[in-house]
């Protein structure tokens, strides 16, 4: 069954929307965890102590984006050639 080509863009534009925003959520979330370690291990460096919290979590969440939509891209590209 063939569907209309603006049906396939929407679901390729919400399947990209979708990865990407977890993406940023799991990004995110794992380098504003790694930072509060950082900060709270036994032995702080000098790293942890200059490194901006805000700065890495955005960091994070930028390499979420990134690789959700690579990954989603990566997926409606495999389910196209499967057809």
């Amino acid at each position: 069954m063939q569907l209309p080509k603006d049906i396939k863009t929407k679901r390729l534009l919400l399947l990209v929307f979708s990865c990407s925003l977890a993406g940023v959520i799991v990004g995110g979330t794992a380098n504003w965890a790694e930072s509060n370690s950082c900060l709270q291990a036994s032995t702080v460096t000098n790293e942890c102590l200059t490194q901006d919290q805000t700065t890495k979590t955005i960091e994070g969440m930028s390499t979420g984006l990134i690789v959700g939509a690579g990954a989603a891209f990566g997926a409606a590209w495999q389910h196209r050639h499967e057809d």
